[in-house]
């Protein structure tokens, strides 16, 4: 069993590892980064075409939270203001906002700065 969460997310896209680095150096949630194509998916209970999908948080149980609730988790993670800013991010209401800003960026991340046509976000797995 590991003993700390792991942040899977997309290592071929440029918008989210320069994302996911950000979150290293400044926000620090306490867990382990790791791009979706290194990952032992299976080990952490996740399928590629959701790795794919959304970044993942997998707690050292096993539990997985994908998308804006696997950034709020990674916020609270982090303690002090960020776990103030992830517990908003899970409110009623704000939860909904969140998924729909998430779903948008993702929808979008080759435009985004560092993005390329890797970026693109297949669809939803079934």
């Amino acid at each position: 069993m590991r003993s700390r969460p792991v942040l899977v997310y997309d290592g071929d896209c440029g918008f989210c590892t320069t994302s996911a680095k950000f979150a290293e150096r400044r926000v620090r949630p306490r867990c382990d980064f790791i791009p979706w194509q290194y990952a032992d998916l299976e080990a952490l209970g996740v399928t590629r075409e959701r790795a794919e999908y959304e970044v993942l948080w997998v707690t050292p149980a096993g539990a997985v939270e994908g998308g804006a609730r696997a950034v709020a988790k990674a916020l609270m993670s982090a303690g002090g203001a960020w776990a103030l800013l992830g517990a908003v991010l899970l409110l009623p209401g704000v939860r909904w906002a969140a998924r729909c800003a998430y779903r948008l960026v993702a929808a979008h991340r080759h435009r985004l700065p560092g993005g390329t046509p890797a970026c693109t976000t297949p669809r939803r797995p079934s």
